[in-house]
């Protein structure tokens, strides 16, 4: 063969295998047809098919008495599946009714339904309302697809903002206990199948099981309601009169280490948290390390007093108001000369004091601090607290101990200071804040339920048993003498701290405090008050002792027991006694009565003992004579009375 034919021959056979080639196609589509439609069909439908997310209800938080202050908003989105079996027969009145419902004319559902982009979906109305929703699902309508949608609503606004926190736009927790209770709260979303097109968007919900959602659990707080408002309507006063930068407060039971309160001086509104600089959702409480001053002074006296050091009767020299200490002079606010030990507590002398702590071993006072919680996180359920400053003995320079003894070279938190003053109120133990006091299900049962928590014994029973006197006296006639009840034995100490401006302190820049517990003798409430920069005066006993009392004659009536405790013959304050006001001998009667009595002109302790004993819960505002009370007497016995006294 000549090589002409040998390259027409090689022309034909490729040309012969090209035009096998789209017979070949031809004959694997038409299997492909025949033989697999179905699967190819089912595998079309799977990757069309994805899972929407149903949200899960907010669990929601309240206060010890059950008010909301955080709970959920509900709105609902309202979609159609107009292919239902039953649908169109219902398609007319249900249009009516729904424009009726809201506001919208029924021409426009019907031309979306004329024109959506698939025939088994199309979505009506977004943002319906819960009563909305309800009457929708009265209808029975079949085709109608409703799907929850929840927000969060702050009841109370800025009240106990910085103990909630806030969520954020897709509902999870950002800050407060809606942060560190955040997969608590949260609950467990549902989810169900739909059908998607190209786009993305839903063009039908595909049969199949629809899992629900579970909603998130309830806490419930230590703190009420009433007296958190009460602290912080206080503590905004005591920083506009001080002209203060901000503030801190915090409260709790020292017994058991419930927080009963804790507000800051800016503030914020967790509805709108963006609206707000970052200082102002600071919680200055736990995320603030300061110089405490003087209130650090308890942890020499209880050091120096437990190691046998001295006793609150022997004599200390303060001489002249200063003395130096390794070549740094320390100072008083004035000379006391030779005084017991229990006046350099109450006269807050750091002469005095830090003679008596430089006869300590480094290492005791050191194990001191740290046994009354300095440089240690208190463990409190909120998010973002940090531990103090307490650096270990092999740091300490020369004037180290003795800047200690009056509150220097050491740093702490508002809550960490707290603490440490709980235990001198509870005989030694330094005990775990908490703020959430039981956590519940949707159906009010109680899942967990917090208990008090000692964390460890920082000093004996007796030495606090011994101090506790001496403290009591600062209040009584001492630096804290703004911070006396009527009524009402307190303990406590004032704390002055200068910060560090350009290198070197200055009292432009200090942090006032006051800390303390009634009654002395057997504690109810500890509180702190710290205010920061005050330009009115700068001791803690002039600018927050003030904002101590006033929180403390506001709460006392909310506490019975205190309330047992408080003298009848306290001087008077403020307010006049009404005329006429009847002896505290005014007899009541003994038996059970069906009327109500008149306890006008009583003692608040006889009239509350009275209501007690008669198992009548009483509501009582202020302390001292009750001048009016509801019900009127004569009415029949209720189950609660509101009583208002004056001193």
């Amino acid at each position: 063969m000549d090589p002409k034919d040998q390259i027409l021959a090689r022309m034909y056979v490729v040309l012969t295998l090209l035009g096998l080639v789209p017979v070949a196609v031809a004959a694997q589509m038409g299997r492909v047809l025949v033989t697999e439609t179905e699967a190819l069909r089912d595998r079309v439908r799977d990757q069309a098919r994805s899972t929407m997310t149903i949200p899960a209800m907010r669990g929601d938080i309240l206060d010890r008495d059950g008010r909301g202050l955080a709970i959920n908003t509900a709105r609902y989105d309202l979609a159609l599946d107009p292919t239902v079996e039953g649908f169109q027969a219902q398609a007319d009145p249900f249009f009516d009714k729904l424009a009726s419902l809201t506001g919208v004319p029924a021409s426009r559902y019907r031309r979306q339904v004329k024109t959506r982009h698939s025939t088994e979906y199309v979505k009506l109305r977004e943002e319906l309302t819960p009563r909305q929703y309800e009457q929708i699902e009265s209808w029975g309508t079949p085709g109608v697809i409703l799907t929850p949608k929840f927000g969060r609503r702050y009841n109370y606004g800025t009240t106990a903002a910085h103990v909630v926190g806030h969520v954020g736009g897709d509902g999870n927790g950002l800050a407060g206990l809606e942060l560190a209770y955040d997969d608590t709260l949260r609950g467990t979303p549902g989810r169900r199948i739909v059908r998607r097109d190209r786009s993305g968007r839903i063009e039908a919900y595909v049969g199949g099981r629809v899992v629900p959602p579970e909603r998130g659990d309830d806490l419930v707080l230590t703190i009420d309601l009433v007296r958190q408002a009460a602290l912080e309507t206080e503590l905004r006063r005591g920083v506009r009169e001080s002209g203060a930068d901000w503030g801190t407060a915090v409260a709790m039971n020292p017994n058991t280490g419930a927080i009963l309160a804790m507000a800051n001086v800016p503030t914020y509104n967790p509805n709108r948290p963006a609206a707000a600089p970052d200082a102002a959702r600071r919680n200055r409480a736990i995320t603030d390390r300061f110089e405490p001053g003087s209130t650090f002074k308890l942890v020499g006296a209880v050091a120096a007093t437990e190691q046998g050091i001295i006793g609150l009767g022997d004599s200390v020299e303060t001489g002249n108001g200063w003395a130096v200490f390794h070549g740094h002079t320390m100072k008083d606010v004035q000379a006391h000369g030779t005084i017991p030990f229990a006046d350099v507590i109450a006269k807050s002398s750091n002469v005095g004091m830090a003679k008596t702590v430089d006869r300590l071993d480094a290492g005791t006072f050191y194990q001191y601090a740290r046994n009354m919680g300095f440089s240690q996180p208190t463990w409190i359920d909120l998010p973002g607290e940090v531990g103090g400053v307490l650096k270990r003995t092999p740091q300490w320079s020369a004037t180290t101990q003795t800047s200690m003894a009056i509150g220097y070279e050491v740093s702490a938190t508002p809550l960490q200071l707290l603490t440490a003053y709980s235990a001198l109120a509870n005989g030694g133990r330094i005990m775990r804040p908490y703020v959430v006091a039981e956590r519940r299900d949707g159906t009010g049962s109680t899942l967990e339920r917090s208990e008090p928590e000692t964390i460890r014994r920082a000093f004996e029973e007796e030495t606090a048993d011994t101090l506790r006197s001496a403290f009591e006296r600062v209040v009584d006639r001492g630096t804290g003498t703004n911070a006396q009840v009527e009524g009402l034995r307190v303990a406590g100490k004032t704390g002055t701290a200068l910060q560090v401006t350009n290198g070197t302190y200055s009292a432009e820049e200090s942090r006032a405090s006051f800390v303390g517990f009634l009654p002395a003798d057997d504690a109810k409430i500890a509180l702190l008050v710290v205010l920061g920069g005050p330009n009115s005066g700068y001791h803690g006993g002039d600018v927050a002792a003030p904002v101590f009392r006033r929180v403390a004659r506001r709460w006392a009536g909310t506490f019975p027991e205190v309330v047992d405790r408080m003298t009848d013959d306290a001087p008077p304050v403020s307010g006049e006694v009404p005329a006429d006001p009847r002896s505290s001998a005014q007899a009541l009667p003994a038996e059970r009565t069906e009327a109500m009595p008149d306890l006008t002109g009583l003692s608040t302790r006889r009239a509350v003992a009275w209501l007690q004993d008669h198992g009548i819960q009483p509501r009582l505002r202020g302390h001292g004579t009750v001048f009016r009370q509801q019900p009127e007497p004569g009415a029949p016995l209720p189950n609660h009375v509101s009583l208002a006294a004056t001193q």
